[in-house]
């Protein structure tokens, strides 16, 4: 069963429901899936790579939005954003816990031979590509800069 398919189900669900919040989240995932096929060149649909990557950026997009909402001391905004997040999340691969992205990250500058600051970009390329989709990028960024400097 493909994204799109999985996400209509759910909301289906979510309107017997009367989850509004689910809906909501449901709905955004798929007004951005039908954006990305109508700006994908391929007739096929998206990958599951491109699917991937657009359910991390809705989940990072709205962590963002909460985040600032409570920087501002709006919690009543920043709720509803948190939950769309963990709607959306369900979607993703389980994500690794830190301990298993040091391990991986750890391997990576092995492999590599990174011994500094100056290699970070090479890291980073190889540990985004090896770890999409089961780690957020800032975390794997944050890892990358502590164990190289």
């Amino acid at each position: 069963m493909s994204l799109q398919e999985k996400v209509m189900v759910e909301m289906k669900a979510a309107m017997k429901a009367k989850d509004s919040a689910k809906l909501e989240a449901l709905r955004a995932v798929k007004g951005a899936i039908l954006l990305a096929n109508t700006e994908s060149s391929s007739k096929d649909g998206l990958t599951e790579e491109e699917e991937m990557k657009l359910l991390q950026k809705l989940v990072k997009q709205r962590k963002d939005s909460a985040q600032i909402y409570k920087e501002q001391g709006r919690e009543d905004l920043a709720e509803p954003e948190i939950k769309q997040a963990e709607v959306i999340e369900q979607f993703l691969p389980e994500q690794m816990s830190e301990a298993e992205i040091e391990a991986e990250i750890d391997k990576i500058i092995a492999d590599t031979g990174a011994s500094g600051m100056q290699d970070m970009g090479k890291v980073m390329g190889m540990a985004t590509g090896k770890l999409a989709g089961k780690a957020d990028g800032k975390t794997i960024s944050t890892i990358v800069r502590k164990k190289l400097s």
